[in-house]
């Protein structure tokens, strides 16, 4: 029967775009769907013909961005929970009981801890919706976490006691007292463990990406499907569409360079990677929504633009070079371009190692991001015949439509 279906989502573009893919599948599978974000995503989401609902205010949107902690390695996940997780917490939870009954499922991305509350108190059928692999922990293969490589490598007992000192030190101190608080008002016990377990819905987890790029490890949580990315990107400004091709059209693919929609301080990451291009006499594509950023001049065969949609872009573009996010990493293979990630914080540094173990490019953090590497890095994956032929091989294992297929399956299992 027809579901009404609520995708609440948490953070930039690269977390909401798919959201609004997964929306607009569900929508044409006959279910009512609204997609809970914030009000700086509403004309995408209803351009997409889906209901919205605001959680949190451009206001809120811009103190993230603007907040130096954002992209430090060590104080980015304390920025994100004092700015987008506890504000939402209990907002969500009432948006969820007002909505409340048989028809109800709710698929929520992995800040919104108040669907996993709603889902205890009031009975929702809930999903959780991971869009990075990092989000998963494992003592067999846990990926990156900053500067510590966790994968199979580590011994089991030092990934444990590492787990536990996260926990201790960071997680449950900036977590557990607000949620905790909030879950005491609704009769319900305290929990712990809140990003080894309470993040995952008992009920069904959703990894966002293909096993290829992260093999479900034999302890994550045994409801967990991966899907496959989900691809969406907005159709940008006609005008600065047409300049773009035309500049496209205009000399040799360019280097089309990007520190994500969310980063505002990324000067010198434009300025090395600019200045990288121009002695290799590349031609490069700077993209920014905050152009206070990019260098005061650019030599020739460099231009600026705003948002631009990747999906018509990067086709025709020699390579990326980008901050690492999971939405931008999902275009770039899809395109079959070359990947040079130069990683923050989060989830970045995650993926910049699963990129270069799959020969798809390099990464480096951005602490080690001079201009001599800059140029040394940037020539080897446009120079590399070994890294365009895996892109090459890769691009056909992203099948956008079967993902959805996939992911709305099982969401509609719920109902």
């Amino acid at each position: 029967m027809p579901l009404r279906i609520l995708l609440p989502a948490i953070g930039s573009s690269g977390d909401v775009h798919p959201v609004i893919a997964l929306g607009r599948a569900l929508r044409l599978r006959g279910h009512a769907v609204e997609v809970a974000a914030n009000e700086y995503f509403c004309e995408p989401v209803t351009a997409a013909g889906l209901g919205f609902v605001a959680l949190g205010t451009r206001a809120q949107a811009d103190a993230i961005m603007k907040d130096p902690r954002l992209w430090h390695p060590h104080r980015g996940f304390e920025c994100i929970v004092d700015h987008a997780l506890l504000p939402h917490l209990r907002s969500l939870y009432r948006m969820i009981e007002e909505r409340r009954g048989p028809s109800l499922v709710v698929a929520a991305t992995t800040l919104c801890l108040g669907a996993r509350v709603a889902q205890e108190r009031l009975g929702v059928a809930t999903a959780t919706l991971h869009l990075q692999p990092s989000v998963f922990r494992s003592h067999v293969d846990s990926g990156r976490l900053s500067f510590l490589n966790l994968g199979p490598g580590m011994p089991r007992a030092v990934k444990t006691a590492l787990f536990w000192l996260i926990d201790a030190i960071f997680v449950e101190r900036a977590i557990a007292p607000e949620l905790n608080g909030f879950r005491a008002t609704l009769g319900l016990p305290s929990v712990r463990g809140v990003f080894s377990r309470y993040v995952h819905s008992p009920q069904l987890v959703l990894g966002l990406f293909p096993d290829w790029f992260a093999p479900a490890q034999a302890d994550w949580p045994g409801n967990t499907h991966l899907t496959g990315f989900l691809m969406h990107d907005d159709g940008g400004l006609r005008d600065e569409q047409e300049e773009a091709e035309a500049f496209l059209s205009s000399g040799p693919p360019p280097v089309v360079v990007t520190p994500g929609s969310a980063a505002m301080d990324r000067g010198e990451f434009f300025a090395r990677t600019a200045a990288a291009c121009h002695s290799l006499g590349l031609r490069a594509m700077l993209v920014t929504n905050h152009a206070a950023q990019l260098p005061a001049s650019l030599p020739p065969g460099i231009r600026a633009f705003s948002y631009l949609p990747f999906s018509r872009i990067l086709p025709k573009a020699a390579a990326i070079v980008y901050h690492g996010g999971i939405g931008t990493l999902a275009q770039a293979v899809r395109a079959a371009v070359p990947h040079l990630i130069v990683a923050n914080a989060h989830d970045q540094p995650d993926n910049g190692q699963r990129i270069e173990r799959l020969g798809l490019g390099r990464w480096v953090g951005s602490s080690r991001y001079r201009a001599g590497r800059a140029a040394r890095l940037v020539s080897e994956i446009i120079g590399s015949a070994e890294i365009r032929q895996r892109c090459r091989e890769f691009a056909p294992r992203i099948d956008s439509a079967a993902s959805l297929e996939r992911a709305c399956a099982l969401i509609e299992g719920l109902g």
